[in-house]
Formats: structure tokens, sequence, C-alpha cells
């Protein structure tokens, strides 16, 4: 009963407040106290008996009553951080106005005219921390920094939220002033060696302020992608400056507590059925935090920063570092260096990454995180920052350990529309990933595990996992994937000098997906299809240019399919052709990129699309694969020479003649100042509208055709078909293995055309990207936040929420 007259007391206050049409002195404690100091409401029940037009009422008709609430609960966590070790009480008002705060908070947010009131100053909250006695008294501390001030001591608060390391009351407004937050990290990890013991309580509190944090960073949701304000969110700024005495601390609890993670514990079948992990919500919570608070504007200050960082750390014995970005996050996140705090980040991220890819013999004995997807971007934040991270993930085979999930969530997603987003940063990583040498290298490792997988049984290496998931992502996709097929392949690209050995189902795939981008229907649909051909082109020179003697099973596949390459040189480009061609695309429709795999593996399930009705969050478009990559060219010595980019068509064209390597890329950086009118025609045969104005024509075709790179595939059939024949005529060969033998023994040498130059586009930030991560981050937390749902119904304008 007790609990239903404290809800029924609580609902009673709500109403008060809602039907008062005269302001409430701050003063009359009596009547907000009972919001807070009385009662003992759950987060869910806050929620339920504070309703959104409520509170929007309330906005609306008597706004200095709503200024006054939310000044009244930031003052009480004040008082209750101030005062160092809370009494049961004390805490139990810190949860209320916690839960209070993260009910309303959306609602400030999503009106204009409110946003500026947590940034305005309340009356004597004087600036702490200033020596000079004589402090501007007008020079008042706006609510929201007391608030975040607030939630960062309450985050270190003996008793409440970390272990005490006094038994006796210590004298509590000095102590909690004089605590070194550094000596009660959360977890042991990165700089701090002590695993404190776990204590629930201690996790369900740091949950709750987590939560809280969260909502006060979650302006940015209400702000429209193109909003002058969408540069550094002022709360993240704030939290994450020298203002906040507990930055490092809190960083550092925050990546150990989710680096640290292990959801399946002593692995004892159905744990997680029988007791609850309140650890996981903290992690979940943390993890969340902790993307949000790493966020810095590319070309600014920060930027400028990071990448002065980075070269001051590979030229050590020139002048001292810079002091690095203002986010302190940043700061701290790109100057871990230590290899046993990076290999703890890397081991922690990739066995959660991996969690969802355990096989047990009993079904559904082991827990599975739902959480990938905020792990992937603080992986991609990690690499983005912190450059030794990337050399030290690429130093040896522990990148595989993280590119076998990212490639199970890519093949797992492909059907879903839902995942859209999940899709896009996992081929994201891929592309940085792939702009470094060592990435290429460490493919050729073989694949041994056995992740039931929706694809072809093959034997081979990590490279062909890839290929084959790809090709699958390419053809049995949904629609929206069009706009990365770019991104594919062009990782393709940046790994095929380095593949040793290919097998012979990459092989095919690799050559079908030649067949399907080189029918004529396909390259006259849109203006930027042809890019594809020359992508694939471009791997296979590399291949045998680069990689001749040990990928016998490309060779053959190339004679096998040579009537591909002898079309594509032979394709027609007289206008009479060409309208037939879009004629019979007309009648036909567009035809899929089907493929008939071969038998699936064990255990494997289909990717399925999304269940009616499912939510997601709408994503920025992403910009063109020329923008979000540079070209660098590798010398004799292995370094990396950066390109400069090409300003014009004319020294595009003029460039793609001299350099056989830079075909593809010349080609699609001209069609993009030919076509494209705005990013939207990047989106292949999903939009008709945006290459409704273009038709194909004589010109255009001779213009790309004329620079197919396919001298050395040609040169390649030349010399070897003629061989091929003769022995299968001479020996009576049916048998490919014996073909195989021979390929394997044959070579090259002097009959193939010089080496072209090995040409990698890297991955280049820019704010189109930028913007995009915004936007899918913020997606992401809004949907996996249903318990309260803390921006359920609001009005949010960063993406649009569609049912599916």
């Amino acid at each position: 009963m007790g609990n239903a007259d404290t809800k029924l007391h609580f609902r009673k206050a709500v109403i008060q407040l809602t039907t008062k049409t005269q302001p409430v002195e701050a003063t009359d404690n009596v009547f907000w106290d009972q919001f807070w100091a009385d009662c003992s409401i759950a987060v869910q029940d806050v929620f339920a008996l504070v309703p959104a037009a409520e509170i929007r009422a309330v906005r609306e008709e008597s706004p200095s009553n709503l200024a006054t609430l939310c000044y009244k609960a930031v003052e009480r966590l004040v008082l209750c951080a101030d005062s160092g070790s809370p009494s049961d009480k004390e805490r139990q008002i810190v949860l209320n106005c916690t839960r209070l705060l993260t009910r309303i908070l959306p609602y400030i947010f999503e009106d204009a005219d409110w946003r500026g009131f947590f940034w305005s100053t309340i009356p004597g909250a004087k600036r702490a921390g200033r020596l000079d006695e004589d402090v501007d008294e007008n020079e008042a501390r706006p609510l929201a920094e007391s608030l975040l001030l607030a939630i960062a001591d309450l985050l270190f608060c003996p008793d409440f939220t970390v272990q005490s390391h006094k038994k006796s009351n210590p004298d509590s407004s000095e102590e909690m002033r004089s605590i070194d937050s550094c000596e009660y990290i959360w977890e042991a990890g990165v700089g701090f060696a002590q695993s404190p013991p776990l204590n629930y309580v201690h996790d369900l509190n740091r949950t709750e302020l987590l939560k809280l944090l969260l909502t006060c960073f979650s302006e940015a949701m209400y702000l429209s992608p193109s909003s002058e304000r969408q540069g550094l969110n002022p709360w993240v700024s704030f939290f994450c400056s020298a203002e906040n005495r507990h930055a490092l601390p809190l960083f550092t609890s925050l990546l150990n507590v989710v680096c640290s993670y292990d959801p399946v514990g002593y692995g004892i079948p159905y744990n997680h059925l029988l007791f609850s992990d309140y650890r996981e919500q903290l992690v979940e919570q943390a993890l969340q935090v902790l993307i949000v608070t790493l966020e810095h504007e590319s070309g600014s200050a920060m930027s400028v920063a990071l990448k002065a960082l980075d070269s001051s750390s590979s030229n050590p014995s020139e002048e001292p570092e810079p002091a690095g970005p203002d986010n302190l996050f940043v700061n701290y996140l790109s100057r871990i260096h230590r290899e046993e705090d990076l290999s703890f980040v890397l081991r922690g991220l990739a066995q959660l990454l991996n969690n969802p890819l355990i096989q047990t013999y009993l079904p559904r004995s082991t827990k599975k995180i739902q959480f990938h997807q905020e792990l992937l971007i603080l992986f991609w934040k990690f690499c983005d920052f912190n450059k030794k991270f990337l050399f030290f993930v690429l130093k040896s085979s522990d990148v595989l350990e993280m590119l076998v999930p990212i490639l199970f969530y890519l093949n797992d997603a492909r059907a879903d529309q839902s995942r859209v987003g999940l899709m896009h940063i996992g081929v994201f990583i891929l592309l940085l990933l792939s702009g470094e040498r060592n990435f290429g290298v460490r493919l050729n490792k073989p694949y041994m595990l056995h992740v039931p997988m929706d694809i072809p049984v093959f034997t081979g290496t990590h490279a062909d996992l890839l290929i084959v998931i790809f090709h699958k992502v390419i053809t049995c996709g949904h629609q929206r994937l069009h706009p990365l097929f770019d991104c594919l392949l062009t990782i393709i690209v940046n790994i095929s000098p380095y593949l040793k050995s290919l097998s012979m189902v990459a092989a095919n795939k690799l050559l079908h997906l030649l067949e399907a981008f080189s029918t004529p229907w396909f390259l006259v649909s849109a203006p930027q299809n042809h890019n594809l051909v020359f992508f694939l082109l471009e791997v296979f020179n590399n291949i045998i240019q680069y990689q001749f003697d040990g990928n016998s099973n490309l060779v053959y596949a190339i004679i096998r399919k040579r009537n591909v390459f002898h079309q594509l040189a032979n394709l027609p480009t007289d206008e009479a052709s060409i309208q037939k061609t879009l004629l019979k695309k007309k009648k036909s429709g567009n035809s899929r990129l089907n493929s008939t795999d071969g038998e699936s593996m064990e255990g494997s399930r289909p990717a399925v699309p999304a269940e009616p009705g499912t939510l997601k969050a709408s994503l920025e478009a992403t910009p063109g694969i020329d923008k979000i990559t540079e070209k660098s060219q590798v010398s004799e010595d292995g370094t990396m020479v950066a390109l400069p980019r090409l300003s014009s068509p004319t020294t595009a064209s003029r460039r793609g003649a001299v350099n056989g390597a830079s075909d593809t890329e010349s080609n699609s950086e001209r069609d993009h100042e030919v076509f494209t009118g705005s990013q939207t025609s990047r989106s292949r045969m999903s939009s008709t509208s945006s290459t409704a104005a273009w038709t194909a024509n004589s010109d255009w075709m001779l213009s790309w055709k004329s620079r197919l790179p396919l001298q050395t595939i040609m040169r390649l059939l030349q010399v070897l078909v003629p061989q091929v024949e003769k022995i299968c005529i001479d020996k009576g060969l049916t048998d490919e293995s014996e073909i195989l033998r021979f390929l394997q023994h044959g070579t090259l040498v002097g009959l193939l055309p010089v080496p072209h130059p090995i040409l990698i586009r890297k991955y280049q930030a820019n704010s189109g990207t930028a913007m995009w991560f915004r936007t899918y981050m913020w997606g992401v937390i809004y949907l996996r936040n249903v318990d309260p749902p803390i921006w359920y119904d609001t009005d949010i304008r960063l993406f649009e929420i569609q049912r599916i």
C-alpha cells in the first residue's frame, strides 16, 4: 500500500503544478519538496505520472513554474553533491531529482525559446574555484554548468556511486571538495590497476546519473542537420573541459567499465536468465555517454591539434607536444599509447563484438549483448582520433578479431532496411582499415572459424570471406544499399595488391560482379555505374601485376569468362545501340544481380527483412566516394605519397590517359563535376528522379570506354588462352585441376605491360561524414533507450523516426 500512496502523493503534486495559474515562489519548499523529498518513485513511474501533455501545458501556460521546478531540482542535486557522503534520505532525493530532470529536459530542448534557459544565470550561484576574493557578483554560473558539475561530483560520491575508503564519518563538505576522484576510478584497466568490489547499488545509481547526463547532451537531437547551431554541443564542450575536475577519472571509468565487461561471466549456461546483470545496464549507458562526448568538428582547432599530436608522435625529436584538443575526453583518448592499454581496449571491444557469434550446444544459453552498434562507433572514434591505436590494431592478426564480427553484421543486416546505418558504419570502418597496407597483408591468414553465416561454404583466407560477403551484400541486399557499392569495391581495390591466393569461390564472385555491372542496360542506367567496372578491372590488374604467382584460381576464372572482357572492349557506343539498350531496359525493368550460391554454411540462418512496424531513424546522405577518400600512391620502398586532388575535368582525363592506375578515380571525379547536381544523384538505381534529367549518349560512352584499363587482361588472355586450349586438345583434358596446375607453374614475366603504380584510396574525414555519424549515433541512442522512453514522442529535428 505504501508504494501506491507514494505514487498518489506524487501524482497530486504534479496535478497541483499543472493547475496552478499563479507562479509558485522558489522559497516555498513545502510545495517543491513534494516532488523529491517525501517519496521514492521508480523512473518508470515518473514517466507514467508526469505525462508529456502536462509538461508542455506547464511550459506554455506557467513557464515560471517549470523554470522554478528545474532550478529547484538542480539546486537539490548541487546541495547533495556538496554534502559529500549523503544520508539515505539525501540519496533518495538525488535519484528523484535525477529521474524528474531526465523526464523534463527533452521538453525544454524541443522548444526553441526554452533552449537557452539552462544557459541563463541564476542569482547567487557564483563560480567556484576562483582565487580572487572580489569576484563580480553578477558573474553567476549558468544552470547547465551547475547541473553538469553536480552530476560529475555525484558520480564519485563515496557510498553512493563509489566504495568509500574511510569507515568513519568524514567531515562532509570539506571531504567532497578535496576528494581525489582518480583514486575512485570504477574499474581496472587504462591507467588504473585495482578492480573495486562489484556493488550493484552503485552500478544502478551510476546508470541513473549517466542517463540524465545523456539527456543533457541530447539537445543536439532537437536541432535540424542544417541548423547553424549544429557545431559543438555546448553541454558536451563544458562537461569535457578543464572546468570539470573529474574529467580524467570519469573518462577512464567509462572506458574501463566498457572494455572490461564480460557478459558470459563464468560461463554457466542460462545464468543471464537466473540473475539480473546490473553491470550490463551501466556498460550500455557508459558506452553511449562515451561516444557522445568524443566529438570534435573536422576543420576546427581541435582537428588541427589532433593532427599535430599525430605528427609529433611520429617525430618526437622536434618541438614539445601541443596541448591537444579542448575536449579533454578526445585529448585523453588520443594520448593512450602504452601497449598494455591499447591491448586492453582492443581485446575488450573484440570480445564484446564477438559475443553474438558465440556458438553453444544449448540454444540461447549464453547472453547476447545488443549494443554492438555503439561499440562500432567507439572503435571508429578510437581509430580516427588515435593513430597509435590504429597501427596497433593492424600490427598483428588481432585486426581479424574485429573483421569477422563486422562482416557477420554486414551479412546479417543486408536484407533489413531498419539496419542501413549498421551497414554503413561497418563499411566505413573497413574502408578506413583498407587504406593501410598491413590490413591487406593480414587478410591472407586462413579463415578457420566456423561462424554460421548465410554464405556459400569455402576454404580459404579472411580475404575470401570478405569478398564472398561483399558479393552477397551487393547481389542480395536491399535497394538502399546501392550507394555503398562504390565503397565496397574501393575496399577490395585497396586490398587487392596484397592478396596472395584467392579461392575459386571468391574468384568466381568477382567475375560474377563484373559480368553483372558490365551489362549494357546497367551501364546506361545511371551516369556513374560504369565506375564499378573500372574498380573491378583495377582489382584484376593489381592481382595480375603484383600477385600473379599464387592466384591461378583467379586467372583460370578470367580465362573461363573471357567473353565478358571481349564484350567490354567491343561495347557499342553508337546512338542506335544505346537507344536499343534503353528500350530493352524499359521493357524488362531493372533485373536484380541474381546469383546462384551453393550450399550455405551449416547452422546459418538467412538474412531476413525487418518486421513490419519496426522503428528506424532516418540518416543523412553520405558523400560520394571521391569526397570521402584521397588517393595515395605506394612508392617502391612501401611508403605512401598522397596525390593532389584533380581540379578540373580536363586535367582528370589527361591524367587518366597517362596513368593507368588512376583510371577509375579520374573518371569518377570527372563524372562528379559533370553530372552531380546534388548528393542524391549518387543513389544509383534507388532513385529514378535523380537521373531523370540525364540520358546516356554516344559522347558520354566514348569518354570512359576509351579509358577502360583492359591492356593487362587482354595481354594475359592473348598469351594464356592458346596455351590452355593446346593442352586441353593435346592431353584431352576435361578436368580443371590439371589446367590449374599448369597455370600455377606458368609465368608472364616480360610479357605484360609495365606494372602500374599501386593506388590506395584512403578514407578522408569531412563535414558530410561527420554529420552522417552524428545523426546515426543519436538515432541509435534514441531507439535503444526505450525503458524509460526518454525522447519518445518529442519533436526531434535531427532525424525522422519512421515505421517500416
